[in-house]
């Protein structure tokens, strides 16, 4: 069985298999594909994981905003993390997924290309980001973890959205963007 549709203490198990000696501190994170690099975030930000489903566009909403989807009877916004990362849009495949997290407007969904795991990772494997490659862009990136085959980039997701982005999400997921828009006012509805 996959990520998608496993029960929690299947999840917890898995993250005990990569069990590390004892009296070592680690964390726990889900990783993910993106653009055919691996990313990782923090466990227990992470509300859940589904399967690629419906989303209705906004009106207005900034590029990076696919839409809005239902999750278990809510409205979530759906964030397109490739494009938010400057790393072009995503393209929908079998194995692409929204993951829930926890954000500072609720729950707001991210589509990856995959998600492949729950890792624990030792404390000493993540190292910050290189001064060369951390920029005005990169300011979401929390470190990297060395693993045994492969780097997984950590991204801080307090900081995926700056302010004025989460502001201008909050806006456009709750309809006030349109509700402010000229050509709304004294439409017909």
């Amino acid at each position: 069985m996959g990520i998608v549709g496993a029960t929690e203490r299947e999840v917890n198990r898995g993250a005990e298999a990569g069990a590390l000696a004892a009296g070592q501190e680690a964390e726990q994170l889900v990783v993910f594909e993106l653009a055919g690099e691996w990313y990782g975030v923090d466990i227990g930000a992470v509300n859940t994981i589904i399967r690629m489903q419906g989303i209705t566009r906004i009106p207005q909403a900034p590029e990076f905003v696919e839409g809005v989807t239902d999750l278990r009877g809510s409205t979530i916004p759906v964030i397109d993390l490739r494009q938010r990362l400057g790393l072009g849009a995503y393209e929908e495949r079998k194995s692409s997924r929204i993951v829930a997290i926890e954000s500072c407007l609720g729950l707001v969904g991210l589509i990856v290309d995959a998600v492949t795991e729950i890792r624990s990772v030792p404390r000493d494997a993540v190292e910050p980001p290189s001064s060369l490659v951390t920029a005005a862009d990169s300011h979401c990136l929390r470190g990297v973890a060395k693993l045994d085959d492969r780097l997984v980039i950590l991204l801080d997701l307090e900081r995926v959205l700056t302010k004025a982005e989460n502001e201008e999400l909050g806006e456009a997921t709750t309809g006030e963007a349109e509700a402010e828009t000229p050509a709304m006012v004294g439409a017909a509805v």
